[in-house]
């Protein structure tokens, strides 16, 4: 095929696209969120969020307590449900799906580390990265190789076999934050993930988050009450009232 056959291909098989797919190619949000508003009862507690993030950016969130970060998150991730609005994740607008596949959202295209890790007490460091591969339907070969490769990119491969009761703060955190990315998420929501950890050890722990979200080109959504945290991100956004201030 010469060069302007070549050419004629490409424009052919580009312009016969269906324009939802081109769409999809152009737009490189993982969460896209308009006009999203959410009250408990009586309560506004959302008053109309709109934000997106990019494929690989790092976005802070700051916020005193109650302002309504946490219930944001709740909603990115399908816990709850908006009363106005929408939400995208990596296209898929969250109110029109079912439970089912609100679950497999959570399962494939989320990851989360908590100030308070969650490990599970009874399973060893590999086995606690290698349970959520599991739970996104990675076979059994696959998941043993990508939790491997990630405990050692995590610097952690030499306590694989450590319950978490055996491990540092900083340690359990760099666990789970294999566990995070194990399915190769697009978004890894972190709830104050340096908050349980002294500064030299949370210094770390946010290196290694930048690294390995250049890494894999996973956006992060990182809620923090740290300033010193936001270092990290491509953005900072406050919140307050529930409402955003960019």
């Amino acid at each position: 095929m010469d060069r302007g056959s070549e050419l004629d291909f490409w424009a052919f098989g580009f312009f016969s696209y269906p324009v939802f797919l081109l769409e999809m190619s152009f737009n490189n949000n993982v969460v896209s969120i308009n006009a999203v508003k959410k009250s408990f009862d009586d309560v506004s507690v959302l008053r109309g969020i709109d934000l997106q993030i990019k494929s690989g950016e790092r976005v802070a969130l700051m916020g005193p307590s109650g302002s309504g970060k946490s219930t944001l998150l709740n909603c990115i991730c399908g816990i709850e449900t908006v009363d106005e609005g929408e939400i995208r994740m990596d296209g898929e607008e969250l109110g029109s799906l079912s439970v089912r596949n609100l679950e497999r959202i959570r399962r494939v295209k989320i990851g989360y580390i908590f100030q308070s890790f969650h490990l599970l007490p009874t399973l060893n460091a590999f086995e606690n990265v290698e349970f959520s591969a599991q739970l996104a339907g990675i076979s059994k070969k696959d998941r043993k190789e990508r939790t491997n490769e990630l405990l050692e990119l995590v610097r952690m491969n030499h306590r694989a076999n450590h319950l978490p009761d055996s491990l540092s703060g900083g340690e359990r955190q760099r666990v789970a934050i294999a566990r995070a990315l194990i399915h190769n998420p697009k978004l890894v929501l972190a709830d104050e993930p340096t908050g349980s950890l002294d500064t030299e050890t949370g210094s770390q722990v946010l290196d290694l988050l930048e690294s390995l979200s250049d890494e894999f080109n996973v956006a992060l959504l990182l809620v923090t009450h740290d300033k010193t945290s936001t270092r990290i991100c491509n953005r900072v956004i406050m919140m307050n009232d529930g409402l955003l201030i960019f």
